[in-house]
This record gives structure tokens, sequence and C-alpha cells, in this order.
């Protein structure tokens, strides 16, 4: 792969390609999840979601290959495109979050273990878990902190 520029998402335009990514990186990982459920999220991501979080970008060649939405110093989306997984890309924006936006917590599907192990790769340990996502639904969250900021 190129190198790889982090850049802020420059508006709603970029939406439609951030939605694919999300598309692309879920239907890889996340197949506990219901179709239902999928649908669900990815028809409110770009009027309800994306607009809610501080959006970074991972581009290559001129293209958007994966992003990260930050808020109030947690993680609440890294995605990135299903062709470009184990490249860098993920550890690129999480650093960057880091770095950049003070990023110290973020919840992770538990059902998710290759996520959870990226985390935990990267310097995060879990500090909690919920038996159901922030929507209700049946997907347990494991609740994750910056290891080096941790109390204790």
């Amino acid at each position: 792969m190129t190198s790889v520029t982090i850049r802020p998402v420059t508006g709603a335009a970029e939406y439609p390609r951030l939605v694919e990514i999300w598309r692309s990186a879920v239907l890889a990982t996340h197949d506990f999840l219901a179709e239902e459920d999928r649908r669900q999220i990815e028809s409110m991501l770009a009027s309800d979601y994306l607009p809610q979080v501080l959006l970074t970008a991972a581009e290559a060649n001129g293209r958007i290959v994966g992003f990260a939405g930050t808020a109030r110093g947690r993680l609440e989306m890294l995605f990135v495109d299903a062709a470009l997984r184990g490249s860098g890309v993920g550890r690129m924006l999480l650093e960057h979050v880091v770095a950049e936006q003070q990023v110290l917590a973020l919840d992770v599907n538990e059902q998710n273990a290759a996520a959870a192990r990226f985390y935990e790769r990267n310097g995060f340990r879990v500090t909690g878990r919920s038996k159901v996502d922030e929507a209700g639904r049946p997907y347990p969250l494991l609740h994750l902190s910056l290891a080096a900021r941790c109390a204790g």
C-alpha cells in the first residue's frame, strides 16, 4: 500500500464513502450481528451517528480507506475497508486519535474478539462489561480504557 494520510473528514459529502467502508468492515467482522440490526444501523449511520462525532479519515491514493469517530475523549467508531484489514490503517487511526484527540476509552463488541485483541495490543485494557449495546440490543460490550491512564 502507498502512504496513508490522516486528515479530518471535510463534511457530509464524504459520508457515502464512510458508509461504504462501514458496510465492508461490518460484513467482514460482525458475523454475530443480525441482518435486520445491521440494516437498521446502516440506515441511521449518515443521518444520526456520523454527525455526532469528530470524524478522522485515513486516505490512500486519494481515496478514504478507513475512518474513526470520537467524542468527549472516547473512540465511538473505527472502521477500515475490509480489503485493507491488517494493513496498519486501523493502528494509524487509533494512534492519531489517542495523540491528537486525547482518546482514553472505548467500547467494543465482545463478540468481535479480533477487535478486542487489536485494542488490547494497542494499550487498552478491559475495565467493565455491559450485557447489551447502547441501543439495548443483545450484543455485549467490553468497556476499555487506555492502560497508561488507568488508575491502579
